[in-house]
């Protein structure tokens, strides 16, 4: 960092833990996303040691799959709402063990 710059303030603490990540339904979307965001503001700072970065882009890769599945969860639930003969919207139950 140059010394003319001012230091970036610090992320605030996010309430995603990795473990968390590891199980999708125990996170947001939104959650996930805000700890990713401060996963690559940590990781750009040039501040961590090599293991620290390591550990953040493990991090950020279970994160990022959590927000995938949410995001195939919510298209899924999307593609469920057809049109009746009418024109009429109809929304069908989701069943969300994928089976049908």
């Amino acid at each position: 960092m140059k010394k003319s710059e001012e230091p970036e303030p610090a992320a605030e603490p996010c309430s995603v833990s990795l473990e968390a990540a590891l199980e999708p339904s125990a996170v947001s979307l939104e959650a996930a996303l805000e700890r990713l965001d401060a996963i690559v503001r940590e990781m750009e700072s040039g501040d961590l040691p090599l293991e620290s970065l390591i550990a953040k882009y493990e991090e950020g890769v279970g994160l990022t799959k959590v927000c995938q599945e949410k995001l195939d969860r919510a298209e899924e639930r999307i593609r469920i709402i057809t049109r009746d003969a009418a024109g009429k919207p109809v929304l069908e139950e989701f069943d969300a063990t994928g089976e049908e």
